[in-house]
């Protein structure tokens, strides 16, 4: 119980938090109109659609769920606490720039994309790259706060169920359809990568809790949902190509890391 409690004290006090500036949302913004756009230009519609969907999902859990609900998420604008108007396009920005290329970035790793490294490249050098550039626009007059104590628990609790069935799905049909390391590393690297770019940058606050932080957020917050994101891939890729030509036969699916031929 002692344990229990220690961990539970340890994890509250997990308060991911951000500061920049607003040249910094400009620049993202325009990158990220940027890849939309060479998405659709190399017809990776899929793709594409996953991370809209992807920024719609964090939108919804970060401003009904994070804000509205668990009342763990503050906005700061010079140092006065944003209303909720104020709060929601800046979480909307937010939460579409990484929902968006986290989710682009777990639709490629999945499908195996022929030009893998490079859109790898592409997106984990913005991350890094953007806020070098964006201090030009003066110090940093916005912040983001949250707090986790609320709901940690929970997505642990999701982490461990989701792949859970993976697992007892693969001892039922007797066959490794999937590799989890392989799974479980898509997972992990895609919040790695730019909570390390955030804090090398400045924009995560290094303290004694950062190295905490970037571990939990990274092993938990985005790799629990990756069973389900799985699922997801292999029904859009059981019916369609990536450029939503309908697939007539087998032979034709692209199932990425996924052994089912």
């Amino acid at each position: 119980m002692n344990i229990l409690t220690s961990l539970n004290e340890e994890l509250s006090q997990i308060t991911p938090t951000r500061s920049f500036n607003l040249l910094y949302i400009i620049l993202d913004s325009i990158f990220i109109l940027f890849l939309i756009g060479l998405l659709i230009y190399k017809k990776r519609y899929q793709t594409l659609v996953f991370g809209v969907f992807g920024g719609v999902l964090y939108t919804i859990v970060d401003y009904c769920g994070f804000y509205l609900i668990a009342h763990s998420r503050e906005i700061y604008i010079d140092n006065v606490l944003a209303n909720s108007g104020m709060t929601f396009l800046v979480l909307l920005w937010m939460s579409m720039s990484y929902g968006l290329t986290n989710f682009v970035f777990i639709w490629l790793c999945l499908a195996k994309d022929k030009y893998l490294p490079l859109w790898l490249f592409l997106i984990i050098g913005w991350w890094i790259c953007a806020p070098i550039i964006a201090t030009v626009g003066g110090p940093a007059s916005i912040m983001t706060t949250r707090t986790t104590n609320e709901y940690h628990f929970i997505m642990g609790i999701i982490l461990i169920l989701s792949y859970f069935a993976l697992i007892v799905i693969m001892l039922i049909k007797k066959k490794m359809f999937v590799n989890l390391i392989h799974l479980n590393l898509i997972g992990i690297s895609v919040q790695f990568c730019w909570e390390f770019a955030l804090l090398i940058n400045g924009i995560r606050p290094l303290n004694n809790m950062s190295l905490q932080t970037i571990i939990v957020n990274s092993l938990v917050e985005t790799n629990l949902g990756m069973p389900g994101i799985l699922l997801i891939f292999y029904l859009f890729r059981k019916y369609f190509q990536e450029d939503f030509k309908k697939v007539n036969d087998l032979s034709e699916c692209e199932f990425g890391i996924l052994k089912l031929k």
